[in-house]
């Protein structure tokens, strides 16, 4: 295979693929509020580059047609594929998209974060996405989730220990097997490895709740500053962790540190208590125009929003309340993923 790269996420796209939230067993009494949200989110991204989302079927379409009407979103940016799926979680079932002279998909396999819910139609759609948008496909026989890594475009990938080491993904694949496989085929030479993820996280950890590249050179990294709270060691014990990680010339990063929100809490209907939700700022998605960042009604809000807008001083930094789309255990990153230009 010929060598390609990944860009990052703030290099220019040609567009974005996500999934319109459609199960009611992954937001529930919330799924409506979700709804609204992820056209907000929309409406955004469409200002600024090609937008391909996901529905069931026709019904579904012409009620998402009808709310992206109404919120006077720029339909000449946006295309909706019927094209079913389990869950709204596109970053972890799409393809990731690399580049030389050309775009290419690679599709790796998902199970669902581990075997935890169905996910046969997820894994279709993932596939399937690439003959709409006419763009090559490379299958791999390796499980592994967009949300799971995050990369500088600069040879650096970062990922957690917790995640890409648990047996429920690649139980037959060594630690060494698996960043040989990285770097094979993401075009990455370094591996920094973090430890563990934020409570009520049902992936194992992924490294976008919790720690981003920003720049080539600098990471932006959720603590905890309560040190009653369950978070405050695994987040504490990654900042350790990055403050001794390289990138390939051997340079320390910069490191910047984004504050957590207040505990977010749910009451499932099949549940007899509030679970503590994986609320956090990391898990914004940079747009070509905007950068869209989870805000949940708290103190910090502000203090994360002006921390993102001081790092991309050319995009305009937006919060959009995240409770509702929270409730399914992701946020805006999650749904997203983009398409290089």
């Amino acid at each position: 295979m010929e060598k390609y790269r990944v860009p990052a996420e703030w290099e220019r796209h040609y567009g974005t693929i996500t999934t319109y939230p459609q199960a009611y067993e992954t937001f529930f009494d919330r799924l409506e509020n979700a709804k609204n949200t992820f056209v907000q989110m929309i409406k955004l991204i469409a200002e600024g580059e090609k937008v391909f989302i996901n529905v069931n079927d026709e019904n579904t379409r012409e009620e998402l047609e009808n709310k992206l009407k109404k919120a006077d979103a720029n339909q000449k940016n946006i295309q909706i594929f019927i094209n079913p799926t389990n869950d709204a979680w596109c970053r972890d079932y799409c393809p990731i998209f690399v580049k030389n002279s050309q775009i290419k998909a690679l599709k790796f396999r998902f199970n669902a974060w581990g075997n935890k819910y169905p996910y046969q139609l997820d894994d279709k759609a993932g596939r399937k996405i690439t003959e709409f948008l006419r763009i090559d496909r490379i299958d791999i026989d390796m499980v592994l989730e967009g949300g799971s890594i995050d990369i500088n475009g600069k040879g650096c990938l970062i990922t957690t220990e917790s995640c890409l080491l648990n047996p429920n993904r690649n139980p037959d694949m060594s630690k060494e097997e698996i960043e040989k496989a990285l770097k094979k085929y993401l075009g990455v030479e370094k591996i920094l490895w973090l430890g563990e993820g934020i409570v009520g996280d049902d992936t194992d950890g992924h490294v976008d709740d919790i720690t981003r590249f920003v720049k080539e050179d600098t990471i932006l990294t959720a603590i905890e500053r309560d040190k009653s709270d369950p978070n405050y060691e695994p987040l504490m014990e990654n900042f350790n962790r990055l403050k001794s990680f390289t990138d390939t010339s051997g340079k320390p990063f910069r490191i910047i540190t984004l504050p957590m929100p207040d505990p977010v809490y749910y009451r499932y209907p099949h549940k007899d208590e509030e679970e503590r939700l994986p609320a956090s700022y990391a898990n914004f998605y940079i747009t070509n125009k905007y950068v869209i960042v989870p805000v949940y009604n708290c103190k910090q809000d502000e203090v994360a929003l002006d921390i993102i807008q001081k790092i991309f001083p050319d995009r305009k930094v937006v919060g959009l309340y995240a409770y509702d789309i929270v409730v399914g255990l992701g946020a805006f990153h999650c749904l997203t993923m983009q398409v290089p230009a």
